[in-house]
């Protein structure tokens, strides 16, 4: 096959993923969370159970006006949308979905890539916040930089601790040295890594620059139309880069009770879809952290066990 017949086949596996995976997500979250709170919801769009109230979410979106804050920062409150969504498009580049170089583009060092753009995030909510000339969107950027910012370390320290682990920053050797007892020796890593992915995708309970009870929508306020939507898609594509890191990571990747390689893709997207109806399930569970919980969570819990996780994943590692 020629080089460039491949290079367009992966990337455009890559984002129909991007574009298909996502509103998969959003529409389980719909019924998942009407069934847990004992509510219908939309049923009448597309007829069984209202399968198609997320496409006429999107119709509906693109037929609203597009607004711009006359006091606005014109360039800057267009770009941002599209500078949430980048990052998560980069960072599926490179998760492995299978075996045998199933994966957009594999990299060595693709666990440093995948941290590096994630946390490029940042920048979408502080240039939203600021370029909206509100002060409900500016309070909800200084609260999702602080976030961002806090719950870099756990996450990275926790990633750290699987690839000292694994012995190599690529995300198919992590798969690959990946035994079932690391769900044991690993599991605090887990957690800690989870959470604080949480957190970095502003998902409840660590929604606070959002905050709708208080900062109407936080950095997202001012946003109508199309780019209002990319933000939400930006959401949804980040549960999904969470959920596909925690079952890169910790859960095993495409190693299932089988040694069928060929069903390598569906053991890893079995998986995603299992973590991202735990962080659905979050989100219906547990009310909104406070700024000082959020903070004290981070600095107080996550961080130390990170560490103290990091150190367990050395002496083992000199050990064996």
């Amino acid at each position: 096959m020629p080089l460039w017949l491949e290079l367009v086949i992966r990337i455009g596996g890559v984002l129909v993923a991007f574009l298909v995976l996502p509103l998969l997500v959003g529409q389980a979250e719909h019924k998942v969370m009407a069934h847990m709170q004992g509510r219908l919801g939309p049923m009448y769009a597309g007829g069984f159970h209202g399968w198609a109230q997320l496409v006429a979410d999107g119709v509906k979106f693109v037929q609203k006006e597009d607004v711009t804050p006359r006091a606005a920062d014109r360039p800057v409150f267009r770009l941002a949308p599209a500078v949430a969504l980048v990052p998560y498009l980069l960072a599926l580049l490179v998760i492995p979905l299978g075996p045998n170089d199933l994966v957009g583009q594999p990299l060595d060092v693709g666990l440093f890539f995948v941290l590096a753009v994630v946390g490029v995030g940042v920048l979408a909510v502080l240039m939203s916040a600021w370029a909206s000339a509100n002060k409900y969107s500016l309070l909800g950027g200084v609260r999702g930089a602080a976030q961002l910012l806090g719950y870099e370390l756990p996450l990275v320290l926790a990633a750290a601790s699987v690839a000292m682990a694994a012995g190599t920053l690529s995300l198919s050797g992590i798969v690959e040295a990946w035994q079932p007892w690391w769900l044991i020796w690993q599991a605090p890593a887990m957690v800690v890594f989870f959470l604080a992915g949480l957190a970095e995708i502003r998902r409840p309970p660590f929604d606070m620059p959002v905050a709708d009870s208080e900062l109407v929508f936080g950095y997202m306020t001012e946003y109508t139309g199309l780019r209002f939507a990319f933000l939400l898609l930006a959401e949804y594509v980040g549960i999904v880069v969470i959920a596909a890191l925690t079952t890169v990571l910790f859960l095993g990747g495409w190693q299932g009770p089988f040694a069928d390689a060929q069903l390598g893709w569906l053991w890893t997207l079995l998986k995603i879809a299992a973590v991202s109806f735990v962080i659905i399930w979050l989100r219906v569970s547990y009310p909104r952290l406070r700024e000082d919980q959020l903070q004290r969570l981070c600095w107080l819990i996550l961080v130390p066990t990170a560490l103290a996780q990091l150190v367990l994943t050395a002496a083992v590692r000199l050990a064996l």
